[in-house]
């Protein structure tokens, strides 16, 4: 494009990227006047997304002619909404405006975006760019470690938009069914406290009684003092109708009626606790005529991290879409920003707690059993699960992006393992994300195989992990 052509009606980069053009380059005599560079920075910003392409912009600079006009010599480059780096105007010195533009990550969105070819073809001349790998140090693009948190300015407003948008599917989907009351199991973890909080949000917005949220504690063979405390005292708080059901006998005979040795603390003697709390909240909520709130996040969903028609299962899900990495910012926010006093401390003490399934005996009541032990840093797994599915990176690329973003967090054999565990259970799992629950979308990813996601369940993770085995 040459200059005025991003100001018109229909700019020539739409025909190009439609032919297949993935950088967008305008050389520009843009004056400069008093608001005009602001329009002009949207410009480029709503043309680089809706082309979803790069683009660069070149302006004329100090060494033009001030007879009627001036020239602010304003360089930028954006990606596909969003600017990589920009110049300072009226800067007198030469300089260069350079920035990494993901053009797989741009061939992606395309591949995604049903409306964006047109259905003809157009005479253009297509020139084809050659391709350089480099180390991760020579990037010059920043990478966030965490893409799920929000941050800037606009941090507390996003956390808000989120909860809203789970505390409005949450009201829809009761005011659906008529119900006035939810089941909730609270184990004193990350995600049934957020679910909790959501609840008590909407039954105080709706003026409902807070009687009608049955939370119930169900301890167990692995369940702590610090997780059992901090439940009950939140459950207290709220207001809400509170159950503590011992999961113990029930699981002691089961394991009777199948041959389990309670001393073998393998994959049964976990499933079956799970399993044995979802009937109790699913036959308590027939009992009360009730709607189960699920409580499993979008990092568990993508890992397979639930038992099967255990925690797996619910009636509405309002954690499905929120990844581990943002409940906690959630948690953060609710405790203090909407809920406050001594609801922020329970918070606190939550976020200060190991996460664990607690699942298997301990000492003394402590936990000796940690997921992130067992399966990796989370922030590595949602840092895999941002970039596969909203750009489309492969391994090869998830491994070069996270030496990038965990410079002096996490070493490149780490990274490599978290990525094999990411990738072969985010595969082998596919079956329990076949039959997951309701939930509100809250993001750009999603798992829900309705609208998202539509994975086989015998896909194979073979070639990406020979990639990965490669590294």
């Amino acid at each position: 494009e040459i200059c005025e052509d991003l100001w018109a009606p229909n700019p020539p980069s739409g025909v190009l990227s439609q032919a297949g053009a993935y950088l967008i380059f305008n050389p520009s005599a843009s004056t400069e006047l008093v608001t005009k560079h602001h329009y002009l920075k949207s410009l480029i910003a709503q043309q680089s997304g809706r082309c979803i392409a790069g683009y660069i912009y070149a302006g004329a600079g100090s060494d033009e002619s001030t007879t009627d006009v001036v020239y602010g010599g304003y360089c930028a480059v954006y990606e596909n909404g969003r600017c990589l780096n920009d110049s300072k105007r009226f800067d007198r010195e030469e300089n260069l405006t350079v920035a990494d533009v993901d053009v797989e990550r741009l061939m992606f969105h395309r591949g995604r975006n049903t409306t964006f070819f047109p259905k003809h073809s157009y005479n253009v001349r297509r020139v084809s760019l050659g391709v350089t790998v480099r180390k991760p140090d020579d990037l010059l693009r920043s990478i966030n470690p965490q893409p799920f948190v929000p941050k800037g300015a606009d941090a507390m407003e996003r956390l808000h938009d989120v909860v809203a948008i789970q505390s409005a599917g949450l009201l829809k989907r009761m005011e659906h069914t008529g119900l006035r009351k939810l089941v909730v199991g609270v184990s004193g973890g990350l995600d049934s406290t957020l679910a909790l909080m959501v609840a008590t949000h909407v039954y105080r917005d709706a003026g409902w009684p807070m009687e009608g949220i049955i939370a119930i504690t169900m301890p167990g063979m692995g369940t702590g003092d610090r997780t059992l405390r901090n439940a009950e005292a939140l459950m207290s708080e709220f207001g809400c109708t509170q159950r503590n059901i011992s999961i113990e006998p029930a699981v002691m005979q089961h394991f009777k009626d199948i041959g389990q040795d309670v001393n073998t603390h393998d994959v049964t003697y976990e499933n079956s606790q799970a399993r044995e709390r979802t009937q109790i909240l699913m036959d308590v909520a027939n009992k009360e005529g009730a709607l189960v709130l699920g409580t499993g996040d979008l990092s568990e969903m993508a890992l397979g991290w639930s038992t099967y028609n255990g925690d797996h299962m619910s009636m509405y899900n309002v954690n499905t879409s929120i990844p581990k990495t943002l409940v906690k910012h959630l948690v953060h926010y609710l405790g203090h920003e909407v809920f406050g006093g001594k609801v922020a401390d329970i918070a606190d003490d939550i976020l200060d707690t190991p996460i664990s399934p607690e699942l298997i005996p301990s000492k003394e009541g402590q936990m000796d059993q940690k997921t992130e032990s067992i399966l990796g840093k989370y922030d590595l797994h949602d840092f895999f699960l941002y970039h596969m599915m909203e750009g489309g990176a492969s391994p090869k690329k998830l491994y070069y992006m996270a030496q990038v973003a965990f410079d002096g967090i996490a070493d490149g054999a780490e990274i490599k393992a978290a990525l094999q565990t990411f990738i072969r259970r985010f595969f082998s799992q596919q079956f329990k994300r076949s039959c997951v629950p309701d939930g509100p979308k809250v993001g750009t990813v999603a798992l829900s195989p309705r609208g998202d996601w539509r994975m086989p369940s015998d896909a194979s993770a073979a070639l990406w992990l020979k990639e990965i085995e490669a590294l």
